[in-house]
């Protein structure tokens, strides 16, 4: 978010104090609305990768799941992992962890949502990134060249700012208004 630095007239980011010091936004004056987000990544991985997570036959067993499920609890540690996100209570945490055979690797996409004062964009960020470094992680037996991309927010809704739709959005659904 930006606002206007009265001293110079030139927009200011507002997680700066007026002497350029990082500081939390105050949203303290600010009314809680339902905010979502979504975020996507991509996974890469070489044929022979893919094809043996999709039997199930990587050497740390479940690479989907245990991914699936260190993008959600990512989510839920966002405050404490980048230092001027506010802590929020999380309603919805949703991680798909999709294969996709062209790349081939994985689509990962993460709704989050909440009633809160600020967005979710950093948790949904947060997720796809920690769930995409964890089958990264689960896969690495199998092959040191995987690469993690395209880490992005899709859209959002809700807050002063309203709603964000990525131009780049690809196969991911528009949000669902509530």
């Amino acid at each position: 978010m930006m606002q206007e630095n009265f001293q110079s007239g030139f927009p200011t980011l507002t997680h700066l104090d007026h002497q350029g010091q990082a500081q939390m936004v105050d949203v303290s004056g600010k009314a809680p609305s339902v905010r979502q987000a979504v975020a996507a990544a991509r996974v890469r991985m070489l044929p022979e990768t893919f094809a043996a997570i999709q039997r199930g036959n990587a050497p740390k067993g479940d690479v989907l799941g245990t991914a699936r499920l260190a993008g959600i609890m990512a989510a839920k540690q966002t405050a404490s992992l980048i230092p001027l996100c506010h802590p929020l209570p999380l309603q919805k945490i949703e991680v798909q962890i999709i294969p996709d055979p062209q790349l081939p690797g994985y689509q990962i996409h993460a709704t989050v949502k909440t009633k809160a004062e600020t967005g979710v964009e950093m948790e949904a960020l947060t997720a796809v990134s920690v769930a995409a470094l964890t089958l990264y992680d689960m896969a690495k037996a199998l092959e040191k060249t995987i690469q993690i991309e395209s880490i992005h927010l899709v859209s959002k809704i809700g807050g002063k700012s309203g709603e964000y739709v990525s131009k780049d959005m690809g196969e991911i659904a528009p949000l669902a208004r509530g």
